[in-house]
């Protein structure tokens, strides 16, 4: 706000729920309002019921915060500590959001699978408990979840994909480097080989399942060996989907004020190596479904005449030809195309008149 004067009100994301009293104060007085506290209370009490959802599929915050405190990363102190809903909360929010049509929700945390919330038996339930009770809700055809941490992927987690068929097989687990030294330096309390295992047994649990990551290049003290680690890891798993950034310090945060940090030119390169890499992967995952019929969820219609998009369990967006009267229907599509980013088919009913 110093640097800013034009900047009336700063608010954080524990008081949104505050917002139209935090506007009204700033109105009256005429002066900045900064109100960046994590009160107690949690917001969720306060905050009005949902309106009706624009479409099929709905995101649901159960967790929020993060403890985990990567150097990097600045979600700790923008966020707060790791805080986790009341499962009946989720539960009453899932139900209203089915009853509005929603078949899809992917459940959110900036750390989603340190999910600890009290479950309605008073005990402390994890997530993989609070997807089983999920699934039994009727009308809700599809869970995901979204964002992870190796370290709290725990056997119940893993049982549940093995076993709730509701539970799309695709998973978005971050892994930053493929490099011990880099991990170490990042705080990431794993190892390269600690989130090959995590892989191995949740690719043992469901064999389709599918991985989405997120990598940083050029973290402070990375060098080329540290690079081609990732690079070898990257091959190894073989990732449906990554996001892949350049490092850039965050005020505030351990990484931005240490030494030897990573020169612009060499960032750049090495992020345009490891992209062409993960578009190749991506390519091929999604060439690989051509040919094969997915059950897939049709959400808005397309830009052209007579197009409809929808998401298959792997997340990736496929364009029909189809009539309206199927918005909202999980459908069978024979895959006839695959680009980098999208998929095309053909429903299988038409195939056959």
């Amino acid at each position: 706000m110093r640097r800013a004067p034009c900047v009336d009100l700063v608010f954080g994301p524990q008081s949104y729920h505050r917002l139209p009293a935090l506007v009204a104060r700033a109105l009256r007085d005429g002066a900045g309002v900064l109100d960046t506290s994590f009160p107690a209370v949690p917001k969720f009490d306060f905050l009005p019921e949902a309106s009706t959802p624009l479409g099929v599929a709905a995101f649901l915050t159960v967790q929020e915060g993060c403890d985990k405190f990567c150097s990097f990363c600045v979600v700790p102190y923008t966020r707060g500590a790791e805080y986790s809903r009341p499962a009946q909360q989720i539960f009453d929010e899932a139900r209203r959001l089915v009853g509005n049509g929603v078949r899809e929700i992917t459940l959110l945390g900036q750390n989603v699978n340190a999910y600890h919330g009290t479950g309605p038996d008073g005990g402390e339930w994890r997530l993989g408990r609070l997807i089983r009770a999920l699934a039994e809700f009727s009308g809700l055809d599809r869970i995901r979840y979204t964002t992870s941490h190796p370290r709290d992927v725990d056997d119940e987690l893993v049982a549940a994909h093995r076993e709730v068929p509701q539970l799309m097989p695709f998973l978005h687990l971050a892994v930053q480097s493929g490099s011990d030294r880099v991990l170490a330096r990042m705080n990431r309390r794993h190892t390269a080989d600690d989130y090959r295992r995590i892989v191995e047994r949740l690719r043992a649990a469901r064999s389709d399942l599918a991985l989405s990551t997120d990598l940083i290049v050029g973290h402070p003290g990375e060098n080329d060996e540290d690079f081609q680690g990732t690079l070898e890891l990257v091959n190894e798993i073989c990732f449906a989907q990554a996001f892949s950034f350049k490092y850039s310090p965050r005020p505030g945060t351990p990484a931005a004020s240490a030494e030897e940090q990573v020169p612009e030119a060499i960032k750049t390169e090495r992020l345009a190596a490891l992209q062409l890499l993960l578009a190749r992967q991506q390519c091929e995952f999604n060439s690989a479904c051509v040919g094969r019929i997915l059950p897939v969820l049709l959400e808005k219609p397309g830009r052209h005449e007579g197009q409809l998009v929808g998401r298959s369990p792997y997340l990736q967006s496929v364009h029909i030809t189809a009539g309206a009267d199927l918005l909202g229907e999980i459908v069978p599509i024979r895959i006839l195309g695959a680009s980098l980013n999208s998929l095309s088919g053909s429903l299988v009913q038409m195939e056959s008149q």
